[in-house]
C-alpha cells in the first residue's frame, strides 16, 4: 500500500555517499531488529509517543543499544512534515555483523532506517460496513521471549499472507500452536460479547499493537468494560461483535467470518467514535504546539 516516496539511513538521504545499507547488516541476515509504521497526518507522525516506547521495549527485550531515540523521533518528524497523508516506516536493527554467527560481538551500532511511503485515503466503507475476515490455517510458534515486540522477523505472516488472493477479504485471523487466538496478520482483534470487551492476551506470541494498547484506554474511560484474556476459538464464535485495531486503520468492524454475517454492533461504534474524538483531539493540540 502506497508508493515510496524516500529513504534515509542513519539521518542520511540514500542518495548520499557512504549511507547505504551494509550487505553485513545483521537485519538482512538473521531479521536482527524492529521496526514500526506510524500513521502520519497533516505534517504529523500520530502516536509517535507510543511507537517509540515499543520500540525502546523491544530494544531492551533484545539487547539492542545504545539507540538514539532523540534522532529517531527527529527523523521520523522530519519525513511527514509537509505532508497531508503519509506512512514513515522505522527500522532499527542491531548493525552490521563484526563476525560471522549468530552471537553478537557487543559492539555492534545500530543502525535506522525510515522510509516514507505515500498514504492513500482508505475505502471509508471499511469502517462504515466493517471488513470480510477468514481463519488462517497458519498457527504461530509460541515464544513468550518475542511476545508483544514488533521484531523483524515477519516470516509467519508472509505464510499467513499467502493463503488467500480473494481482495475482497482484508484479513485472516491467527492462532498460536496451542490453539489461543491471537491477533491478524496485521492487526490487533477484538471480541464483544455482552457489554464486555475481549482482547486476547499477547504474552505467548503477537505483537501488542498500539492502537490496541489505545483503544483499551480509550474503553475504560468511556466506563465500557475492556480487558486481555486467554481466549480460544469456541470465544470468537460465541463473539457478538468483532473488530480489528492498527495504527494505520484505527477500528475496523468485522462484518463477516468465514461466510458468515456479523453485526456491527452498538459497542464497536461507540468505540469508533471516542477513537476518533480522542485522535482529532490529539492533531489539534499538535496544530497547537502542545
Amino acid at each position: 500500500m502506497g508508493e515510496l516516496q524516500r529513504v534515509l539511513i542513519d539521518g542520511q538521504p540514500v542518495a548520499q555517499p557512504g549511507s547505504a545499507l551494509s550487505v553485513l547488516d545483521r537485519g538482512l541476515h538473521y531479521g536482527d531488529g524492529l521496526f514500526e509504521t506510524i500513521a502520519c497526518e497533516a505534517g504529523r507522525p500520530r502516536l509517535i509517543e507510543r511507537h517509540l516506547r515499543r520500540l525502546a521495549l523491544g530494544c531492551e527485550r533484545l539487547g539492542i543499544g545504545p539507540h538514539d531515540g532523540a534522532a529517531i523521533e527527529r527523523e521520523v518528524r522530519e519525513l511527514a512534515a509537509g505532508t497531508s497523508r503519509a506512512i514513515v516506516k522505522l527500522l532499527l536493527t542491531r548493525g552490521t555483523a563484526l563476525a560471522r554467527g549468530y552471537a553478537p560481538e557487543g559492539r555492534e551500532r545500530p543502525r535506522r532506517i525510515a522510509l516514507r511511503y505515500d498514504w492513500p485515503v482508505p475505502d471509508p466503507t471499511h469502517a462504515e460496513h466493517g471488513v470480510r475476515v477468514r481463519r488462517a490455517t497458519l498457527s504461530l510458534g509460541e515464544n513468550p521471549a518475542l511476545a508483544g515486540i514488533k521484531h523483524c522477523n515477519r516470516l509467519e505472516q508472509v505464510l499467513a499472507r499467502r493463503e488467500w488472493i480473494d481482495p475482497g477479504i482484508a484479513e485472516a485471523l491467527l492462532f498460536s500452536s496451542s490453539g489461543a487466538l491471537v491477533s491478524g496478520t496485521m492487526s490487533n482483534v477484538f471480541l464483544v460479547r455482552g457489554s464486555k470487551v475481549l482482547t486476547p492476551c499477547i504474552d505467548r506470541c503477537g505483537v501488542a499493537g498500539v492502537m490496541r494498547g489505545l483503544v483499551l484506554e480509550i474503553a475504560a474511560a468511556a466506563g465500557v468494560s475492556a480487558e486481555e484474556s486467554s481466549l480460544g476459538g469456541a470465544d470468537l464464535a460465541a463473539a457478538e461483535e468483532i473488530f480489528l485495531t492498527s495504527a494505520l486503520t484505527g477500528i475496523r468492524p468485522v462484518r463477516e467470518l468465514d461466510g458468515v454475517r456479523l453485526v456491527v454492533g452498538p459497542v464497536t461504534r461507540r468505540l469508533q467514535a471516542q477513537l476518533g474524538a480522542h485522535l482529532a483531539a490529539e492533531a489539534k493540540r499538535g496544530e497547537g504546539g502542545g
